[in-house]
């Protein structure tokens, strides 16, 4: 409902009802998320139908769905779907995993926890660019901090097609795995604590308290966390495109940039971001899909 005004304020006295206060607030974002999100995605929509090349002054010719048959058909553009499959993989599997496990180890009475929370979140913190190229410089050959550690030498991580993929993810997982552990954090702080005191007075194992209390009691933020990162790895694109320019870690968003940005196929690469935009739409429907019976439970 909404509240009456008070006769007494400011706005009253101006003579602003209730319905105008309510249109001041709502109008403008709604012309915002119009301007910004709506008429783009119907405007490319509109391009990926085309032929059309923003380097050209030619004009855009209709071609029907010959760009998605062509994308569809085309053997490099199912080798980047599979990049970015093995990447998301790996990505998000680590982010999880260490993820969830620091937050295990954080949800307990520990001397300066908060400040403790608080350094381990500045990774998400920083940019995209600087951590790219921050562990450039821990991987590189010649200085890097990693082969020293490892004792490995001059290997090479990044121009290896073999480890690139891997070395470009398990920089991703150092960056966003906070992230994870602060929605787990906060999903095992909100665990009533008798349940635990049950099961300790039943003697049960700490495995079993693990996989019938507090797994699926986080189970529903875990998702939640699953779903966000899952779509942002697989847009992964500044990451990948800092560190290593080889073809096994080409993922498909630098694929779509290359299209629109470098090859000038605009139509094209419309369609190339629908067909991402879908998978992506489907992966998560999954999820949520998952994530509302976990809940249901």
């Amino acid at each position: 409902m909404i509240a009456r005004l008070d006769p007494r304020s400011a706005a009253a006295r101006r003579g602003l009802s209730d319905v105008a206060i309510r249109n001041l607030f709502i109008i403008p974002t709604i012309v915002f998320l119009v301007v910004f999100n709506i008429f783009p995605l119907i405007y490319s929509l509109g391009y990926s139908f085309t032929d059309f090349r923003a380097s050209s002054n030619q004009p855009a010719n209709f071609i029907g769905l010959d760009n998605y048959r062509d994308l569809l058909g085309d053997e490099h553009i199912w080798n980047n779907f599979s990049v970015t499959a093995k990447y998301v993989l790996v990505s998000v599997g680590g982010q999880v995993l260490v993820g969830f496990g620091v937050a295990l180890l954080l949800n307990r009475k520990i001397p300066g926890k908060g400040l403790l929370t608080t350094l381990l979140m500045l990774p998400m913190m920083m940019s995209m660019a600087v951590v790219g190229l921050f562990w450039q410089l821990l991987y590189s050959p010649s200085w890097g901090i990693i082969n020293y550690i490892l004792g490995l030498d001059d290997f090479s991580w990044l121009s290896n097609p073999d480890v690139a993929l891997y070395a470009v993810a398990l920089t991703d997982i150092w960056m966003w795995s906070p992230f994870v552990m602060l929605l787990c954090l906060a999903g095992l702080s909100a665990i009533p604590q008798h349940l635990y005191e049950a099961a300790a007075i039943d003697r049960a194992s700490k495995w079993y308290t693990f996989t019938r209390i507090t797994l699926p009691l986080v189970s529903p933020l875990l998702l939640i966390a699953i779903i966000f990162r899952t779509m942002e790895a697989f847009k992964t694109f500044d990451l990948a495109f800092i560190m290593s320019s080889l073809d096994s870690t080409e993922l498909i968003a630098i694929r779509l940039y290359k299209l629109a940005f470098q090859e000038w196929q605009t139509g094209k690469s419309c369609a190339l971001a629908y067909i991402v935009l879908i998978m992506v739409l489907a992966i998560t429907n999954i999820y949520v899909k998952y994530l509302n019976q976990v809940k249901d439970r």
